[in-house]
């Protein structure tokens, strides 16, 4: 596996909308509720799969995307984005970060960085009592999420967590289905 070669790009853009105090892509929500429920950090670790997501320029010709965390002693998360090259089965790549969570956020929120000192929102919207499906996205509406422990749940399975997402407002028409090799 090769160092994420989009970290540097996802720094360098990250950095240039904060210093220019503008956001990234359309917005494709703009009301981002709050959290759902709260989130045991625990329970939220291991690995995700991405089902899908709002187009960005750091994502950008990624399938097989995977999100890896692990809980730290000291109550942060390291966190491993991982991205195949043009397909499922292409060269893979890894970004390192951590996050921290937000104070009074029951968990659901979080900040995390890929390059310090930079931070964005993570904010689990929805989840699943059994932490095996998530819903992410961020205050401005900007950037988008659906997680799964299963690589491929099935289209019908997808359609649901599709559905959920529209029902807190997301737009439909900038998803983009990843897709992850088959189990």
């Amino acid at each position: 596996m090769t160092i994420f070669n989009r970290a540097g790009t996802l720094a360098l853009a990250v950095a240039a909308m904060l210093l220019a105090g503008c956001a990234a892509g359309p917005v494709g929500n703009r009301a981002v509720p709050e959290p759902a429920k709260p989130v045991e950090l625990e329970r939220y670790m291991g690995r995700w799969y991405e089902l899908a997501r709002y187009e960005n320029r750091f994502e950008r010709g990624c399938e097989g995307v995977t999100a890896d965390y692990s809980l730290r002693p000291d109550g942060t998360v390291d966190v491993v984005n991982t991205c195949r090259e043009g397909s499922p089965g292409g060269e893979a790549s890894a970004a390192d970060g951590h996050a921290t969570v937000v104070p009074d956020s029951n968990g659901a929120k979080l900040k995390v960085s890929f390059f310090w000192p930079f931070y964005g929102d993570y904010w689990v919207l929805d989840r699943s009592q059994d932490y095996e499906w998530a819903i992410v996205g961020e205050p401005e509406g900007r950037f988008f999420w659906i997680l799964s422990r299963d690589p491929t749940p099935g289209q019908a399975v997808l359609d649901q967590h599709l559905q959920r997402a529209r029902e807190l407002g997301y737009d439909m028409s900038l998803v983009r289905i990843t897709r992850q090799p088959p189990t």
